[in-house]
């Protein structure tokens, strides 16, 4: 692409080219989530306009955070989750490697989690020219687990941004993990009515079904085809959560979760005690 941003940066005659762009908004972006610190938007020097350079300034975003792109996410899967970003889609973001199980939510504003359904890739799906259906997704999956997300932002307001800033800002990405085991044998199964359970220090405080989110599968399908449109597709052992199924639980730290999926399995958090910020 071709493309240009207009600045007033001297240095390039007041043409600002789309990879320095990218390159600025991914360093305010970076600089903001090490230092827990809230924006009300990227500057219009190098705020993207598209999808295509929200994703190039989440690249570069993984570039400068030094880390293993472990898997992705799905913001805003369902509708309802649409409707509260003011968006007209599903967002793709990466997630970092490296997390424990218990955390310090002292940086984090948003205090929710999501329980989400999370698959493991058997093969890779990179960019061709036709997008991928339903059973080729399928087919190249190898196992679904359960997962926990505790997203954040470092945008003052993720109403009013849109989904070309969200995108850029790795779509809320802060904190998953991944039940290490999962099941092998859930081709036959329908995820769709699979019930998920939510227990917050022992208490029941959510239910939800795959359904929430127009269907597990369904979910992964979308973003193989937009990661294989705009991020190099998905690779053979990547993993994917796919988006809350669940009305996100409000959090604290001090608390514990666990996520029931019945048959499938279950995953626990801790959330390390401490003061509020």
């Amino acid at each position: 692409m071709n493309r240009r941003h207009r600045s007033e940066d001297a240095t390039t005659g007041g043409v600002r080219t789309e990879a320095a762009a990218a390159a600025g908004a991914a360093k305010i972006l970076w600089e903001a989530w090490r230092q827990g610190a809230r924006l009300p938007s990227l500057p219009e020097r190098c705020r993207p306009r598209d999808r295509a350079e929200g994703y190039a300034i989440q690249a570069e975003l993984v570039r400068l955070s030094g880390q293993r792109v472990a898997g992705w996410k799905i913001a805003a899967t369902s509708q309802a989750g649409q409707r509260h970003l003011n968006v007209d889609g599903p967002l793709a973001g990466p997630l970092l490697a490296g997390l424990e199980s218990t955390i310090d939510l002292r940086p984090n504003r948003m205090r929710l989690a999501e329980a989400e359904f999370a698959f493991r890739m058997a093969a890779p799906l990179p960019p061709r020219g036709s997008p991928y259906t339903y059973d080729e997704v399928k087919a190249a999956t190898a196992s679904v687990h359960p997962a926990i997300e505790v997203p954040d932002s470092r945008y003052d307001d993720v109403t009013s941004v849109g989904a070309p800033q969200l995108i850029a800002d790795a779509a809320c990405a802060w904190w998953a993990k991944v039940a290490e085991t999962g099941a092998a044998d859930w081709r036959d199964r329908d995820l769709d009515a699979h019930p998920v359970a939510v227990f917050k220090n022992g208490r029941l405080v959510a239910e939800g079904r795959g359904e929430n989110v127009g269907g597990p599968l369904r979910a992964l399908a979308w973003v193989a085809n937009e990661l294989a449109t705009y991020a190099g597709g998905l690779g053979a052992g990547d993993l994917v959560i796919t988006g809350t199924c669940i009305e996100p639980v409000p959090i604290a730290p001090g608390e514990r979760l666990r996520l029931d999926f019945g048959d499938l399995g279950a995953i626990e958090a801790a959330f390390s005690p401490g003061r509020s910020p």
